[in-house]
């Protein structure tokens, strides 16, 4: 029985679908490992997460036995164990599993026992739920496993105590949402207070399409205080030193990291999700960089300064697209934004192929007055170049449009709304003023962007414009920002009707307006590119609605 226990932490990248790579990670953190024990990696971690119905293939539950076999070989040369993320076929059920690598052997395995089904999770769909888990006894000491979503309420935690667990290793695969670090640690704090066990909590970082993992994993012991706080943002692995006294076991005071909390925390968290799934989006798909229209409006400036950042300014190219109604000041702000960013810009005037499009039209639109279809042809031909430039030099068109626009539909489909990824995707337009504001005054972690400003501050205050027709301004069609985000807020995050809007102080006829404007807009929404999760109801993976439904909470 040991009285000492040292464990290896491993908040890392995945790629999904190639057990291979992820497999070599994992023996090259082993190879460089001294003195060590044991090393937990986070849920799925040979697979990938989430796999999504790629897990459903043979071939890839093929691929993780193939690589899981070479990884348990690496274990008979006595040095440290593996406690590995997996799925695991028994007859003919298919469970998200940790298993246990240890002296040549697969020494234990433990399967998932509450399955999320909520959000961008559904694993009800792909999984099969294990039994309640016993613990595993390793070199003496009893571990309870439970797996990521165990943890969310306390019946494995508490099943586990009563098995005879001395400490717990919970190892995952939580998604970043705004806020969400402190919701963790304190249900963490609960956990460690029903059962009186210290609690490891290991979470993985990196992007995977339009979820972002952003580890700032820990340690609570059990009396509920940090013995380790990870960075957030950072891939890091650890060696941590467990001892065992009277009252059971203790983890040894490590690395505690600076979670930033308040406003400006919440800001920097979001800035660093949107560099982190852009950054990761663009390299595991094999792109060179990014390519976006820079229009000298807030929206562009801030997405291309998030790029820069994420890539460099090697890897942004910027292009002004300018028709007849783009101002001075817009060609100035896009040079300056370009400048202070140290990326290319390029201009193509649209003005040519407007003028094409409406020699070609002139017959068939001859007795119509000019009105928002010759607003969106100006658009389609923005993204018809940037799709042409992208076609032709490999970068990925970034789109630049924010939640407030995807979810009234102000967004041209197959315009502005072209392109292989958007980082404002799930952004309001009132909280794109304040991450930009952030940015201009903060520099993110990791950052290879500037350390200053990267706008200009009248990029900030003038009042946005699509500028597809003369003196045009986003409040000729739509409410002041700081209206229309509340309401859709209301509408979107909390699922709240009209009258529950108007009870709240709101006009009625605008609140059924916006209702209106959202429930049209799904149509655009479904062929949007996909965009980095930011909040608790993103468009696509959390909010999933029909496009075909006569529902108004207005007249129901």
């Amino acid at each position: 029985m040991t009285d000492h226990l040292t464990i290896m932490l491993a908040q890392i990248r995945q790629t999904v679908g190639d057990c291979r790579a992820n497999a070599d990670a994992i023996l090259k953190i082993r190879d460089e490992a001294e003195n060590t024990d044991l090393i937990l990696f986070p849920e799925l971690q040979l697979i990938g997460y989430p796999p999504e119905d790629m897990v459903l293939k043979s071939g890839l539950l093929d691929s993780a036995d193939r690589e899981l076999a070479r990884l348990t070989q690496a274990t008979n040369d006595g040095g440290a164990a593996l406690l590995v993320g997996t799925a695991w076929r028994e007859k003919d059920k298919l469970f998200n599993a940790m298993v246990l690598l240890d002296q040549g052997k697969i020494a234990a395995i433990r399967y998932k026992y509450d399955l999320p089904n909520y959000g961008t999770f559904d694993e009800k769909r792909l999984f099969s739920s294990g039994l309640l888990p016993e613990p595993i006894i390793f070199r003496g000491v009893s571990l309870g496993i439970p797996i990521c979503e165990d943890i969310w309420t306390a019946t494995v935690c508490d099943h586990l105590k009563r098995r005879g667990a001395e400490l717990l290793l919970v190892p995952n695969g939580s998604p970043f949402e705004t806020g969400k670090y402190s919701i963790r640690r304190q249900l963490v704090a609960e956990r460690v207070h029903e059962t009186q066990l210290p609690c490891v909590y290991l979470n993985r970082v990196g992007g995977q399409d339009e979820i972002v993992f952003d580890g700032g994993s820990f340690i609570l012991n059990a009396d509920q205080k940090p013995a380790l706080i990870l960075p957030q943002w950072q891939e890091v692995i650890i060696l941590t030193h467990w001892q065992k006294k009277e009252q059971g076991w203790y983890c040894l005071e490590g690395e505690k990291a600076e979670i930033q909390s308040g406003e400006n925390g919440q800001l920097a968290e979001i800035y660093q999700a949107m560099m982190m799934g852009l950054g990761d989006y663009v390299r595991q798909n094999g792109f060179p960089g990014v390519i976006l229209g820079l229009s000298g409006g807030i929206d562009s400036a801030i997405s291309a300064a998030v790029a820069v950042d994420a890539l460099g300014a090697d890897k942004v190219w910027c292009v002004m697209l300018p028709s007849r109604y783009t101002s001075a000041e817009s060609l100035e702000d896009a040079q300056l934004c370009a400048d202070m960013l140290g990326c290319r810009l390029d201009s193509v005037p649209i003005n040519p192929s407007v003028e094409a499009m409406d020699q070609m039209l002139a017959s068939l639109f001859k007795d119509r007055q000019p009105d928002l279809t010759e607003e969106n042809i100006q658009s389609r031909l923005r993204g018809v170049v940037l799709m042409a430039i992208s076609n032709k030099f490999g970068p990925m068109v970034l789109t630049t449009g924010n939640k407030s626009e995807m979810a009234v539909g102000y967004a041209t489909l197959y315009g502005d709304m072209n392109g292989g990824y958007s980082v404002l995707k799930d952004l309001y337009k009132s909280d794109v003023f304040k991450i930009a504001r952030w940015r201009n005054t903060y520099n993110p972690v990791d950052g290879l962007g500037p350390k200053g400003p990267v706008m200009p501050e009248r990029v900030i205050t003038k009042p946005p414009s699509a500028e597809l027709r003369e003196d045009q301004k986003d409040s000729d069609s739509l409410p002041s920002y700081d209206i229309l985000d509340a309401i859709l807020i209301g509408l979107v995050e909390e699922e709240l009707s009209v009258s529950d809007l108007v009870a709240k102080g709101y006009d009625e006829a605008l609140v059924t307006r916006i209702e209106n404007l959202l429930y049209r807009a799904e149509y655009k929404r479904r062929q949007a590119p996909p965009g980095v999760k930011l909040g608790i109801r993103n468009f696509g993976r959390d909010r999933r609605y029909p496009l075909s439904h006569h529902f108004r909470s207005s007249h129901s």
